[in-house]
């Protein structure tokens, strides 16, 4: 174990250890506390949107299909940026990528509320390019220099994210009063943004070094022959794939409308957003323990399958009766949703190498988020042709159904 630990310092420093542990320890601590805040600004720019969304559109006199572009933008950014952050890594260093990644982000957050609607799609394209760099960039940081806990630390760091995400939807609706207005509050997490740079830059410092090794292992040279190995014709990847894109498409259609949907039901705003930000709860304490105990088995398949049932039965239950039971459905839904840090773990597990993690979570981040892009605009797109939400929950019904499928497929062990 103490190898290992010293190879997991030596990755994210660049240099080698020095003989005293301490340092070794505070510098290992002191990055996970880096990759913990910069995994908490991965979702309040989405997730803030939801409980405040429909006052956005009557005050900017949008439509529900500006609305469903605006919950869409997000996976079609993720599958654009996820693409190009293993090139951007290794042409600018990973230390400087994910501070790229959210300068971006923070920039985002702010230019989207400076202006009308045209300027709030622009702002949010901006942000959620920052978020889709971070969201490829970070897990091959755990996968690297995190060899020794892949499970423990990508539980973590889906915690880290599933907070923020709850920190989005319930704490956005309180900040309007006391802020002006949708703008101020949605412009105030630019914030925490700044804070994550700022405490990356000095954890990257502290340890002295660029994380140069970690993404030297990562994302190999280019020329070499682990940079031309493709993995779209490796139908393992292609699963691994189409299993985070249907996770994916159910989170992003939860986290853009499920405020709608409850208030729609009688539901107040208020309550509505702590909904939401329940959900988002709920998948702290499966994401500090699953993805550990997961890692530890040959198969996830069962862990995978059983979270997917609960996500089949809250959706039943928000399609025929989302008035009778709100805080039930919302508890089974975070519980469902929860499945994202199994998806995450997998992509860790099915590859036996650094190089294929960043190869294998581009394609699956990249791809299965261009899959899921279409999922928010659809879900607006049939509401609004049919005046209702059965038949919107019908297509979720759907994709969540196949995630079960996939995810199953995707947890036995085996590598792409």
């Amino acid at each position: 174990m103490p190898i290992e630990r010293e190879a997991s310092v030596r990755d994210v420093t660049g240099e080698s250890p020095s003989t005293d542990a301490t340092p070794r320890v505070l510098a290992g601590l002191l990055l996970a506390v880096a990759v913990v805040l910069a995994a908490t600004n991965l979702r309040p720019a989405i997730t803030s949107v939801g409980s405040v969304l429909d006052e956005m559109r009557d005050g900017l006199g949008a439509s529900h299909t500006w609305a469903g572009a605006l919950t869409t933008l997000p996976g079609l950014c993720f599958a654009v940026a996820g693409l190009a952050a293993p090139r951007l890594a290794r042409r600018i260093g990973l230390r400087a990528a994910v501070a790229v990644a959210l300068f971006v982000l923070g920039l985002g957050l702010v230019l989207r509320v400076l202006d009308g609607p045209a300027v709030v799609l622009g702002g949010t394209l901006v942000a959620c390019t920052g978020i889709a760099l971070a969201n490829v960039l970070i897990p091959v940081v755990v996968k690297a220099s995190f060899a020794a806990r892949v499970g423990l630390m990508t539980g973590v760091y889906t915690a880290a994210l599933q907070a923020g995400g709850a920190l989005g939807s319930s704490v956005t609706p309180p900040l309007e009063p006391v802020l002006g207005g949708w703008r101020g509050a949605l412009a105030s997490w630019a914030v925490l943004a700044v804070v994550a740079l700022v405490v990356w830059l000095v954890a990257t410092t502290v340890t002295r070094g660029s994380a140069a090794s970690a993404l030297t292992r990562a994302t190999p040279t280019p020329g070499s022959e682990e940079e031309h190995r493709s993995l779209l014709r490796v139908p393992l990847a292609w699963i691994v794939t189409g299993f985070f894109g249907c996770q994916a498409c159910l989170a992003y259609i939860v986290m853009g409308w499920l405020p709608q949907v409850l208030m729609d039901a009688g539901v107040s705003r208020g309550e509505a957003g702590l909904l939401l930000g329940l959900v988002s709860l709920l998948g702290l304490p499966v994401s500090l323990t699953i993805p550990a105990l997961a890692a530890r088995r040959g198969s996830q398949s069962g862990w995978i399958v059983t979270l997917g049932v609960f996500g089949v039965v809250a959706v039943g239950g928000l399609m025929l009766a989302p008035s009778a039971s709100p805080l039930l459905w919302s508890v089974l839904l975070g519980l469902g949703m929860s499945v994202f840090s199994l998806a995450l773990t997998t992509i860790a597990l099915r590859a036996r190498t650094s190089a294929d993690t960043a190869a294998l979570s581009g394609m699956a981040q990249g791809l299965g988020y261009l899959l899921a892009a279409a999922g928010p605009f659809l879900f607006g797109l049939l509401h609004d042709l049919t005046g209702d939400w059965t038949v919107p929950f019908v297509f979720l019904l759907v994709v969540v159904v196949a995630q079960i499928v996939l995810g199953y497929l995707a947890g036995r062990p085996r590598y792409v």
